[in-house]
Order: C-alpha cells, then structure tokens, then sequence
C-alpha cells in the first residue's frame, strides 16, 4: 500500500514537469513568434526563381532568430517601384543604371553587390541564325535581326521591364537597333513575364531568347526547355547582382526595418554567404550558377574586376559616400582589405573622366569650328 502511494506520487511528480516543461517550450516559441521582425526584399524573378534566396534566407535565419526575411518576386522596374513606395526593406536586383538612379534619388543607400554571373543567348539546336561562336552578344543580336527577316528565326523578350529586359534593349542598342522599332517586327515578340516563363515560350517557339544563367540552367537540367546556350562569355554578358536598403530618411518610409536591413546586407557580404552563392547549383546542375564578388576581390581575375568597375560601379566605387548612411562599416573591407582593387578602381574612374572630358572638349571644338 506505501509502495503504491508513493508510486502514485512519482507519477504526478513527473506529469506536473512534463506539463511545466511543455507548457515553457509553448511559451518560448509564442513569445519568438510574437517579436519576429519581417524583413521584405523586393527582388528579381531571375533571381528569386533560382533557389538561392530561399538558402540565403534559412542560413540567415538560423543566426538571426529574431529576423523573419520574405521575399517579393517581380521585375527590376517593379521591384524598384515597390521599394520606392516603402512596400520593401531593401531590393536585390540587377540593373546598375536604375540602381544608381535609385540612390541619386534618395530612395536607397548602402549599395553592395552581393554576385555576378553572365547572360546567356540561347536558342533551338538547329541555330538558324548561325548565332554559336559568335565572339558578342552584340554580334549574334546582328546575326538573329538578320534571319528573323528573312523569316528563318524568332527573337523572344522579357518585355516586362525587368534587368534582364534592360539589358537586352542595351544590347540591341549597342547593335544599332531601336528596340521600339523591333517590337513591329513579325519576328519580334514580348513574353511580358519572369524568365521560367519566357524560357518556356522561346522554346515553344524553338526562337531565340536572352536569359541569365542561372534561370537558363535551372529549367534545362529540370528538363521543362531543350533550348541550347550558343554564346555565353563577353563583357555585354555581365549581370551584376546588388543589394541596396531602402532610405530610412525618405518620409514614405517610416516603418522600415533598418537596423535589420544593414544586418542582412552584412550577411550577404560575409565568408559564410559568399561560400553559399559560389556554390549554389553546382551538385546538380555541373556549375555553379552565381560567382562571389567578395572572392573576386580577392583573387586575380583583373579582367572580370575591370569589367564589373566598368558596368556597375557609379564615381570610382560600388557606393559613393553621399549614398551611404551609417554603415562605414560595410565598406571597410574594400578600403583595408584589398588595395589593389581599389587602385584598379580609382584608375577605372580616371579614364572615365579623361573620356568624358575629351568628349566635351570635341563638341566644344566642333561648335566653335561650324
């Protein structure tokens, strides 16, 4: 009889524990619900449709408990416009000249880039255009306009206001063609959506398309498009990737979550997040599908650096100081860590200058002459 009191006594013990214990672990994870800031990044859908954020964010996550990261997937032009209405915390895009716009105009500061990796022109197998091994994207652009008249080849767009939209209109500007034109030719035509989508679409019409790697690689070890990549190296093929905070100054955005944004970028810009892009992709698709640019900088690609200074760093830097708003700290590892790139940068910037100056010293020329 004492024996079973005190047995019964020993159960209760051990349910009332149970209970507290349970009852605490409840509390613990209501309470890091309750207080989880969220932490919106308005990015690309070339990007976003890759997988890499989604492994950004859980290593981010698993360090910063307190810090919810979702994410809004569109094009660059409406990713800007979400920002720009203080609707994000920062954007992670790919289109250096709407970036620095987006600075110049008080919307963001403290711009990083964060990867890099090319475009690709791809198209049917055939290649009709004879576009492979071209030494440009600019000349396969030339050679494609060229079939698709004679009725022989078909060109895809983004057409959705997007980077990779842009930089297709740079292309075939550089080419010496007027988009506006274009878009009235039979050959010609406009997806007006993400990337998976307008893939899907050039390879329905076995036509030709721009497209980042990453995207292209993605749905072509997935088996969703057999379009192959006929030229994919070059400067014109650069797509640089970079992360800027929204301004907490702008009156439109007062409940930004600002300290969280600078511990985001922060993160981006770290060993442990350069690691993860460098190697995101390769397991399975026999590649990585991004590059580091803080490896970069390391390392003695000059080539790729230069380029990179040359596409998108605005004044001689990847943020002028006027755009950066506490947050030295960031680019710290540029001043102290890596003179030569900054010497590479400061000589890029020079020669842009003598350029520019030569150009007005021309035209000042010209005028005085007629």
């Amino acid at each position: 009889m004492i024996s079973l009191t005190r047995r019964t006594k020993a159960i209760t013990i051990l349910s009332i524990t149970a209970a507290l214990i349970l009852l605490g672990a409840y509390s613990h994870a209501t309470c890091r619900t309750e207080y989880r800031q969220r932490l919106i990044v308005s990015t690309t859908t070339s990007l976003y449709e890759t997988g890499l954020l989604d492994a950004l964010k859980s290593e981010f996550e698993r360090n910063h408990p307190s810090i919810n990261v979702s994410f809004i997937s569109q094009g660059t032009g409406l990713a800007l416009q979400t920002a720009m209405r203080g609707d994000a915390d920062l954007i992670l895009v790919h289109d250096p000249a709407r970036e620095f716009k987006f600075l110049k105009d008080g919307y963001g500061v403290n711009r990083k880039i964060v990867a890099y990796n090319f475009y690709v022109v791809v198209g049917p197998g055939e290649d009709s255009a004879k576009v492979e091994g071209a030494l440009s994207a600019v000349e396969a652009f030339k050679k494609i306009k060229e079939a698709g008249e004679k009725k022989t080849a078909l060109w895809v767009s983004r057409g959705d206001d997007s980077g990779t939209h842009a930089r297709e209109k740079d292309v075939w500007k550089d080419a010496g063609f007027n988009v506006s034109e274009l878009r009235n030719m039979d050959w010609y035509l406009e997806a007006g959506s993400g990337m998976a989508a307008t893939l899907k679409l050039a390879d329905e019409k076995e036509a030709y398309t721009l497209s980042d790697l990453g995207s292209y690689l993605n749905n072509y070890v997935s088996g969703n498009i057999k379009l192959k990549a006929l030229v994919e190296t070059g400067k014109d093929l650069l797509n640089v990737y970079s992360v800027i905070a929204v301004n907490p100054r702008k009156s439109n955005a007062l409940n930004l979550k600002f300290e969280a944004s600078k511990e985001f970028i922060k993160f981006l810009v770290s060993d442990r997040a350069q690691m993860l892009i460098e190697e995101f992709g390769e397991p399975r698709l026999g590649k990585p599908l991004f590059h580091s640019y803080i490896q970069l900088m390391r390392h003695d690609d000059q080539k790729t650096m230069r380029w990179i200074q040359e596409l998108a760093y605005f004044n001689g830097s990847e943020c002028p100081p006027e755009y950066r708003y506490q947050a030295e700290e960031l680019y710290q590892i540029k001043v102290f860590g890596n003179l030569r790139t900054s010497v590479l940068a400061a000589t890029v910037y020079l020669e842009n200058s003598c350029i520019r100056s030569l150009r007005k010293l021309k035209i000042l020329l010209l005028d005085r002459v007629i």
